[in-house]
């Protein structure tokens, strides 16, 4: 197996309803065999929905990929070595043998199920700084030409200063309602 210098996702393979306690063991392995620079994310796929027993609602957390977890990580002999022998891991999916090399996802297909858990994807590109002047082209401000006043990382908005009615005003607007002057 050659080592590969770039995070990709892969997909193990875990025995029935351990999914939890693969996510938990791999973290924990991960620390102590001191792998946290080469495998970074772990996750159990899953979705909010609502279920309605009795009349009441209630809001529970199903399993996109029953069986799956996703893992974030460098391919090398020795990452695929910790996740291959954590316990109640059956194997990565994409692999034929059992000492040959996993196929990674797609980053779209990454894209897809993280923006479906409500997870970001982790390289949110934005090139904008404050202090820039920038056009809003979605929402109720289209068209109007603003100062970029804070960039609010965590919600993946912006604070725009908009001049209206002889004052600016701030405006906040998503990262994708706005473009370059």
């Amino acid at each position: 197996m050659e080592n590969q210098l770039e995070t990709q996702w892969y997909v193990v393979h875990t025995y029935s309803g351990y999914e939890n306690k693969v996510k938990a063991n791999l973290e924990r392995r991960v620390e102590s065999m001191n792998m946290a620079d080469k495998i970074f994310r772990i996750l159990v796929p899953t979705e909010e929905e609502i279920e309605i027993k009795n009349g009441k609602k209630k809001s529970v957390q199903r399993k996109v990929f029953p069986g799956y977890v996703l893992v974030e990580m460098i391919m090398t002999d020795d990452s695929w070595y910790v996740v291959r022998n954590t316990p109640g891991v059956a194997g990565f999916v994409g692999s034929s043998g059992a000492n040959s090399k996993p196929t990674p996802l797609l980053s779209s297909e990454v894209r897809l199920i993280l923006m479906q858990m409500g997870v970001d994807d982790v390289k949110t590109r934005f090139d904008y700084e404050v202090n820039e002047v920038v056009r809003i082209v979605g929402g109720p401000f289209a068209n109007f030409v603003g100062t970029i006043d804070e960039i609010l990382w965590p919600e993946h908005k912006v604070r725009v200063l908009v001049s209206m009615f002889g004052r600016e005003t701030p405006v906040e607007l998503d990262f994708e309602q706005m473009e370059k002057l």
